[in-house]
C-alpha cells in the first residue's frame, strides 16, 4: 500500500508520518503531482493560514492533482487541520478560493460565540460526538477526545456531511464526510490511542 503525505510546506508531516509507522505501514512525502496520483491513500495535513496554505498548493501545481485525485479517481484522502480548511469553498481568514471539496466556509471563533472570555484559538482536548458513523470512526474509544489547536471552524453548508462534532463555547463541526473525502479539525498525530485507531482506520478504508 502506497501511503503519500502531501509536503507543501504548511504540514506537521514528521507527526504523521510516525504514527504511521506505529501502524507498521510505509508513508511518503510527495511535492509533484505524478506521485501523488500514484497512491492508494493520501493524506493532507497543514499547519498556518489559509491563503498561505493554497499558494503553496498553487506553486507545486498540486491544486490539479489532488482534485483529479479525489473527485476523478476517488481515492480515499484525508484532510487534517489547515488540510480539512483547504477542503472547503473558501476562509473568512483568506481571499483565495479553497479546493471546493465541500460547500460552506471557514469561520473564525468569535463570529460563532461572541463571550469575550472564549480562548481564542481553541487549544487542548476536547470530547467529540459522532454525528455520521462510517469507516473512519468505527471502534474508537469512547468517549473520544483529540487535541486540536485553531482559530477558525467548518462551516458546511450541507450538514449531512458532518461527521463530527465538538464543543468550544458552542457546537461546532470538527470533521465532515463525503464519499471517498475525509476531513478532521483535530490533530490524530497528537491524539494518542484516539488518533492512532482513527489513523489505522483511515489505512484500512
Amino acid at each position: 500500500m502506497k501511503v503519500a503525505i502531501i509536503d507543501y510546506g504548511a504540514g506537521n508531516i514528521g507527526s504523521i508520518k510516525n504514527m504511521i509507522s506505529r501502524l507498521s505501514v510505509e508513508s511518503y512525502l510527495v511535492q509533484y503531482p505524478e506521485d501523488l496520483l500514484k497512491a492508494d491513500k493520501v493524506i493532507l495535513p497543514g499547519v498556518g493560514s489559509f491563503d498561505h496554505g493554497m499558494k503553496m498548493l498553487q506553486e507545486k501545481n498540486l491544486v490539479n492533482a489532488i482534485t483529479e485525485y479525489s473527485m476523478v479517481l476517488k481515492k480515499p484522502i484525508l484532510g487534517i487541520c489547515l488540510g480539512a480548511q483547504l477542503m472547503m469553498k473558501k476562509s473568512e481568514e483568506g481571499l483565495l478560493p479553497g479546493l471546493s471539496f465541500f460547500e460552506g466556509r471557514v469561520k473564525h471563533f468569535s463570529k460563532l460565540h461572541t463571550d469575550s472570555v472564549l480562548r481564542i484559538p481553541h487549544m487542548g482536548w476536547n470530547k467529540v460526538e459522532t454525528i455520521r458513523p462510517n469507516a473512519l470512526l468505527e471502534n474508537l474509544p469512547q468517549p473520544a477526545r483529540f487535541y486540536f489547536v485553531h482559530s477558525y471552524y467548518l462551516e458546511l453548508k450541507n450538514t449531512e456531511e458532518i461527521m463530527m462534532t465538538s464543543v468550544y463555547g458552542d457546537t461546532f463541526t470538527c470533521a465532515m464526510y463525503r464519499d471517498n473525502i475525509f476531513a478532521v479539525q483535530f490533530h490524530p498525530e497528537k491524539s494518542h490511542k484516539y488518533g492512532l485507531k482513527l489513523m489505522d482506520n483511515f489505512l484500512k478504508i
